[in-house]
């Protein structure tokens, strides 16, 4: 059946999919599609049941199908689907974001993380009267024009740091940088004085696979959007409430001075957002000149969601050491069994395993890794019934519904793998 699916996706949607990286392009063979899923597991439509590291990409932090997430959907959905108009689970959501997160004190959802970066990175040239934008090679903010220059994620993942229909004219004001690499970042402000209107990062990289900012990078990024009057950008849609109860902002303990968020805030459906200070979101309209809109923005059914596992997470922030420390035992246990061959990166619960024998810190070392030995590895392990995902470019996130069972078991999977010889 799964076969079968495929062929008839592949007559109606672009490559069979309806996002890039799903079709496998990057490993080879036909994706999985899914029928039903629970806890950290994921079943196919031929009835295999996978052990789940993709976790819808970040937002099932809790694991999938979580009671207290699907009975608040099931009450939100009792009363209606949209609205069209404000609901009160929107003003909740947005009071308990603004609760956690530095220096965030007003904020406009969205339906996605690509929208909440499109719409702050309009912020920011209004509030600057700037035009030119920074943002670091391998690092992914959505696929908005501005932000498809020398991406991470799917674009990496298809061989491709661009887009076709992106205009040159749009590809010219965006000025890329190298990531953990603040003299570069300093040369492109020297360069284009007074022309910059903001730095967008993702304080942890996960699109690149997972690469962690280097000691004094992102404090020292602060200090030089101060210097030029240009504004720092924190993309926290995979960081934001998975790092830790305030994202990446508490965990580094540097505050931006705007936001954008996705994935976790809603609990599993579409959904993102936009922040910063009052001063700044008070430019928005109604109440300013930068206009953003969005008719399903706010959504009832996705508020509720993103609302009940926010509050679920502040109420039990011993989720964070836990999901940690799985991610760190996994992370320890194969760097152990790939010595040598293999660089195991890890971020809190986000972790990517490289095929490549020196350290990875940058793009380029990520790029540098073996496509084909992560190839070899995600079809051994998707055959002995773990999902990874399906490139090498991408985080792996642990849940809370992961267990001491997972996680003996994805060991010895790698292992017999690591066993087979298949490694180049």
């Amino acid at each position: 059946m799964n076969e079968s699916l495929f062929r008839r996706a592949e007559l109606v949607l672009p490559g069979g999919v309806n996002s890039p990286v799903r079709a496998f392009k990057a490993v080879g063979g036909i994706p999985k599609f899914i029928s039903h899923a629970e806890g950290c597991r994921l079943t196919d439509v031929d009835g295999v049941s996978y052990v789940d590291y993709v976790g819808s990409w970040g937002p099932m932090i809790l694991g999938h199908n979580h009671r207290v997430i699907r009975e608040a959907v099931e009450l939100a959905a009792a009363k209606g689907l949209s609205y069209g108009a404000p609901c009160r689970a929107e003003v909740e959501l947005a009071e308990l974001m603004t609760s956690l997160v530095p220096g965030l004190e007003m904020l406009r959802m969205t339906s996605s993380g690509t929208e909440a970066v499109m719409s702050a990175l309009r912020v920011a040239r209004y509030v600057t009267g700037r035009c030119k934008l920074i943002k670091f090679e391998g690092c992914y903010h959505g696929h908005s024009d501005a932000m498809l220059v020398k991406a991470g994620s799917g674009a990496l993942t298809l061989g491709t740091a661009d887009s076709g229909g992106v205009p040159e004219s749009a590809a010219a004001l965006t000025l890329s940088a190298n990531y953990n690499d603040l003299g570069s970042v300093e040369k492109l402000l020297d360069a284009n004085r007074g022309e910059v209107a903001a730095v967008i990062v993702e304080p942890a990289a996960a699109n690149m696979g997972v690469v962690a900012p280097a000691a004094g990078f992102l404090k020292g990024l602060r200090e030089l959007c101060s210097i030029h009057g240009t504004l720092l950008i924190f993309d926290e849609v995979i960081t934001g409430f998975r790092l830790s109860p305030g994202g990446a902002a508490e965990k580094y303990a540097v505050t931006p001075d705007l936001y954008a968020f996705g994935k976790i805030i809603g609990g599993g459906l579409p959904a993102g957002a936009f922040g910063a200070s009052r001063e700044i979101m008070s430019c928005v309209a109604p109440l300013g000149e930068v206009y953003q809109a969005g008719t399903l923005s706010g959504n009832p059914i996705a508020m509720a969601a993103g609302l009940a596992q926010l509050r679920y997470l502040a109420e039990h922030r011993e989720v964070y050491g836990y999901i940690d420390a799985y991610a760190e035992k996994l992370a320890r246990g194969l760097a152990e069994i790939f010595r040598g061959k293999a660089a195991v990166n890890r971020v809190g619960s986000l972790l990517t395993v490289f095929f490549t024998s020196r350290s990875v810190d940058s793009y380029s070392a990520a790029k540098a890794s073996s496509a084909e030995d992560y190839a070899a590895f995600f079809h051994a392990m998707l055959d002995c019934g773990f999902y990874l995902p399906p490139s090498r470019f991408e985080a792996w996130f642990a849940g809370a519904a992961h267990g001491e069972f997972e996680l003996s078991a994805t060991l010895e999977a790698a292992q017999r793998f690591a066993r087979s010889g298949a490694l180049r």
